[in-house]
This record gives C-alpha cells, structure tokens and sequence, in this order.
C-alpha cells in the first residue's frame, strides 16, 4: 500500500528493539500525562485527539512520548500544537485494519493505562498487531523484553 505521495506505508508493528525505555516506563509516563494534563479527547476526520492543559512543560513531555512512540510505531502520524490554553495531541494511522484498532487502543489509553503493560500488550496482539524485535531478525519480542509478567 502506498500514500498518495507515493511513499510506502510503514509496517503496522511495534518495533521496540531501539527503545531507550521499557514498556513500564513508557506506560508511567502516559499515567502521569493523563493525570496531569488531560481536559479531553475525541474522534477527529483523520483519528483522534488528546486535549492536554497547556501547562509548562506538558507540551515538551507530549512531545517526547510521540516520538517514543513514532519511534517503535513508525505508522502512527502525530501532530501536537497549542490552542489557547490547551495542547492538542492528534494522532492518525494510514488506513489498514490494524493500525485504526491499534488507534482505538490509543483513543482508550487514559481509561486503560492503570491496567499496565501485560494488558495493553494482550489487547495489541488480540487485534493483531506484532511487537517485535530485530537482533539480526525481526523476531516477536518476548515478554521479559517487554517487562511483562
């Protein structure tokens, strides 16, 4: 599948192999974010969107989490801007199965993310989406790679 700039559409896995965190960190740092900063969400034409206080140093630490995530993730699209006194964070996904269940799961983050990590990875892989890592082959990552018990 091709966009309609005609690049290719990144894979829909979850590639963790270069992660400088692990998946307990990351889910930590969204706990604290929502907790903070969240005002809303909601469904947008081209996928959702996280309204965040704009509070010093909220745009920086949503900033830094999408591109933790863009960074195992690469078919997530993220946008944050500032509005006012607030930051959108918008995020879309190219259109495949997958990658719009995986986007749900997103969009249900602040509802989920005290569940922990066993359970987010449980939903990613019963929509089908792979977490992987590459050590010579991409392979599927183990659960003691993920931090899961």
């Amino acid at each position: 599948m091709t966009t309609a700039t005609d690049q290719p559409t990144p894979p829909i896995v979850c590639d963790m192999t270069d992660a400088p965190d692990t998946t307990a960190e990351r889910v930590a740092r969204y706990q604290e974010l929502f907790a903070r900063a969240l005002v809303g969400r909601e469904r947008t034409d081209d996928g959702i969107r996280f309204r965040l206080r704009a509070e010093p140093g909220i745009e920086d630490q949503a900033t830094e989490l999408a591109a933790l995530d863009k960074a195992c993730c690469a078919f997530f699209t993220f946008t944050i801007t500032r509005h006012g006194n607030e930051i959108w964070w918008d995020t879309s996904v190219p259109d495949d199965d997958i990658a719009r269940a995986i986007l749900d799961e997103y969009y249900n983050l602040p509802d989920t993310v005290n569940e922990g990590t066993t359970a987010l990875f449980e939903r990613f892989d019963n929509v089908g989406m792979d977490v992987v890592i590459a050590d010579g082959d991409t392979r599927p990552a183990t659960r003691d790679e993920l931090g899961l018990d």
